[in-house]
């Protein structure tokens, strides 16, 4: 079995796997529109599966392809461009890549890529809450919500984080 990406790849090749893991950010994002949801803002965040194998594949150039062409093209389908859900989205998935490039950049030797899932949870739950306090509910008091935020986010971000390295782990063999 030859692995998905080499040392030497040619940029259409580049191109190509970055829009198949679009797609699949997409298609994940777009499952878990349908999914019931126990609390309003708890998501399991599968769709980042395809950013963190993105940028340990492809590079932070690609990852940051993912998140966006996955928030924007998934904001379309669902009917959410440019309402308050779609910053909230667009916040998140951008400050998560921020850290996980920038973990896996000087990091990588500290952090697992399940570490650095993790740490783009927390980044998402951040920014999210910022947003909102900013966009939506205009009160500092938002930040209450936090603890209620990041135990599922941190769930998520594992249970993202244990997928893309068993994802990972299975393309090179």
């Amino acid at each position: 079995m030859t692995p998905l990406l080499t040392k030497s790849i040619f940029p259409a090749q580049r191109l190509a796997r970055t829009a198949l893991f679009a797609g699949f950010g997409l298609v994940m994002f777009l499952f878990e529109a349908i999914l019931p949801r126990p609390l309003p803002w708890a998501k399991p965040g599968l769709a980042n599966i395809a950013t963190l194998l993105a940028l340990y594949l492809l590079g932070a150039a690609s990852a940051w392809a993912v998140t966006l062409l996955r928030v924007l093209l998934g904001s379309f389908f669902i009917g959410s461009f440019l309402n308050p859900g779609f910053w909230l989205s667009l916040a998140g998935g951008c400050a998560a890549t921020a850290v996980m490039i920038t973990l896996k950049k000087h990091a990588s030797a500290q952090f697992s890529i399940i570490g650095i899932s993790l740490a783009g949870a927390l980044a998402h739950v951040l920014a999210q809450i910022t947003v909102a306090g900013w966009l939506i509910v205009r009160r500092v008091d938002i930040v209450y919500l936090l603890p209620a935020m990041l135990w599922p986010a941190l769930f998520a971000g594992f249970v993202v984080g244990v997928a893309a390295f068993l994802l990972l782990e299975r393309q090179q063999e």
